[in-house]
């Protein structure tokens, strides 16, 4: 079979036709449906490219043509919505431009549920499938041979064959880790929810590296328990109970944080003049709300969906995905809780 006969096989995609023109795939995408600013020029060039090369619009691209709206199968296992609402907006932002819907279900981390709605997704024809999680957390991939692509956002596959995206913890960690230090903040607390988490465990290690950069260590053994206010307040006062001097905290969440200022505020420790206290996801009902409001690390989760939103967009029009996980940055959000005089 000649190159020409096995080429003539392949599908011709978006992909294919943006490289003949010169262009992106979106620019693309956006002539052919006739909707968003495209050059006379431009335009005209890109329907020259896909006559020569026949491209047949399909996915996305027949979406256009057809009236027919693309459709993306949704499943979290965060029941209470607090990290896939933002990852779901930044989502649906970048789906809407392209008219792609959303059909969201629950699947409560319950691995029968999920493959009951994979099942019914299938019979929906949908065109890809987004899985959420409910934070820094490893999964089981939904399966490998499934028709439609599928991205995973927040909680990752273990299976390095999958799609996933999520906030660069370990760099978050490491950023905040930093500010203490820069503020002149030496000896350091680390307090966590359950150690068995990865997110306990990449943001311990990263936490450490930075103060071993330093010729430092913690001054106080890593302190785990739950994702709780309260756990912040007991786990603060085992620290205090235990005597060792410390003049910084970084906790692994926003609501250990704000249990830690309320418990140092109530054995009269100033903070942020004695002891800075430093948080993480940037939830603005923990941070606005604790008195000093808190410094955090802001996980970019409307980022995280808008990027896994771009790749299924791009594998529903391609057919093609970048397996491995993709790591958004983080940010510092600094405020009372760790200022200086």
């Amino acid at each position: 079979m000649t190159t020409q006969d096995a080429n003539s096989r392949r599908r011709v995609t978006a992909g294919d036709v943006a490289a003949r023109a010169g262009v992106s795939i979106s620019t693309v995408s956006k002539a052919l449906s006739g909707k968003g600013a495209v050059r006379y020029e431009t335009k005209q060039r890109i329907l020259a490219a896909a006559r020569e090369l026949n491209f047949q619009t399909n996915q996305v691209a027949a979406s256009l043509f057809t009236g027919k709206t693309n459709t993306i199968g949704v499943i979290t296992s965060d029941r209470f919505g607090r990290l896939t609402v933002p990852v779901l907006l930044g989502a649906i932002e970048a789906l809407a431009e392209h008219e792609i819907a959303l059909v969201l279900c629950d699947g409560r981390g319950d691995p029968i549920r999920e493959q009951y709605f994979v099942d019914s997704f299938l019979r929906r024809r949908v065109d890809g499938i987004l899985v959420t999680g409910a934070g820094g957390f490893s999964r089981d991939s939904l399966r490998p041979d499934l028709p439609v692509p599928v991205v995973y956002a927040m909680a990752w596959s273990r299976d390095d064959r999958d799609t996933s995206v999520v906030p660069d913890d370990g760099e978050g960690a490491r950023t905040a880790a930093r500010h203490m230090l820069s503020t002149g903040r030496e000896q350091l607390v680390f307090i966590s929810g359950p150690q068995r988490d990865d997110a306990s465990r990449v943001r311990l290690a990263a936490t450490e590296e930075v103060l071993a950069g330093r010729d430092l260590r913690l001054v106080h053994e890593p302190l785990f328990g739950d994702w709780t206010e309260r756990w912040g307040r007991q786990a603060i006062k085992q620290v205090l109970l235990s005597g060792v001097a410390f003049d910084g905290v970084i906790c692994a969440s926003d609501q250990i944080a704000r249990g830690v200022t309320e418990a140092l505020r109530e054995a009269d420790v100033d903070v942020p003049g004695a002891v800075g206290v430093i948080g993480f996801d940037n939830w603005d009902v923990m941070v606005e709300a604790s008195r000093p409001p808190l410094s955090t690390i802001d996980m970019s989760l409307h980022e995280v969906g808008s990027a896994a939103a771009e790749a299924l967009i791009a594998a529903i029009d391609t057919g093609e995905l970048e397996p491995g996980i993709r790591r958004i940055d983080c940010q510092l959000v600094p405020r009372e809780s760790t200022s200086v005089a």
